[in-house]
């Protein structure tokens, strides 16, 4: 199967991570996954959350938005509570960062990261936690660098794709024509370890079996495994 733009159904999208896009932000990143673009910029100030108070460890949290935009057509700015779905996003953007990250040897600080969607074209959230996974990494670089930390605070990297059923085909990281038209679609999240953080998955038509899901858990991992060489291009590029 050839898919409408292009692609092999086990391929990703052209990825690219252009890293220091914002001046004052101490990590920041502009990742694009074909035509989904999400700027990821990190900032880090002392104190942590009142239940972290006085244990000696840090704190990472995620915000996430999309600008009005960023569809096809103009969705409403959310200028007061998030919406649940955004609220489910940044959770999860949260805890995929910090299992990457020792937080025992951040210090009693907080690392605010927000991930701001320019443009959606499916792959939103999977792109967030891909690019901000390298901004956090560069913030925490600077902060050695500064002598504020004694050292990277990194367990492993940590990236997301997704993947899904489109007219009986499995396939990787879907654009938003295949997303919404998806008898069955996934949202993964792994560790450079091999380790699950979250794995998201819905039928929307009819039910899926276990042999399909264990096909799509190994084309999420084949694609996953390439977001870290871009993520390892990217590091080595600082």
């Amino acid at each position: 199967m050839t898919r409408a733009d292009g692609r092999r159904p086990d391929d990703l999208r052209p990825v690219s991570m252009t890293l220091g896009v914002q001046s004052y932000a101490e990590g920041s990143v502009l990742i694009e996954t074909g035509e989904t673009r999400v700027l990821c910029a990190v900032s880090v100030e002392d104190g942590v959350p009142a239940f972290l108070r006085g244990a000696g460890r840090g704190w990472v949290t995620a915000e996430y938005a999309m600008l009005p935009r960023a569809t096809h057509t103009r969705t409403q700015r959310e200028t007061s509570r998030p919406r649940g779905r955004t609220q489910e996003i940044q959770r999860l953007i949260g805890r995929s960062l910090r299992a990457a990250v020792n937080l025992d040897a951040l210090g009693e600080r907080t690392f605010h990261v927000d991930c701001d969607v320019l443009q959606a074209d499916g792959g939103t959230r999977s792109a967030a936690i891909s690019g901000a996974y390298v901004a956090l990494y560069q913030a925490a670089r600077g902060l050695v660098a500064s002598g504020d930390l004694k050292a990277l605070p990194f367990l492993s990297a940590v990236g997301a794709t997704s993947v899904g059923v489109v007219g009986g085909e499995t396939l990787l990281d879907l654009a938003y024509e295949e997303d919404h038209r998806a008898d069955a679609d996934f949202n993964l999240v792994m560790t450079e370890n091999g380790e699950f953080v979250e794995v998201q998955g819905t039928a929307e038509k009819e039910p899926f079996s276990r042999a399909t899901m264990d096909t799509l858990l190994d084309l999420a991992e084949s694609g996953i495994r390439r977001i870290f060489e871009v993520q390892r291009d990217a590091i080595a590029g600082m």
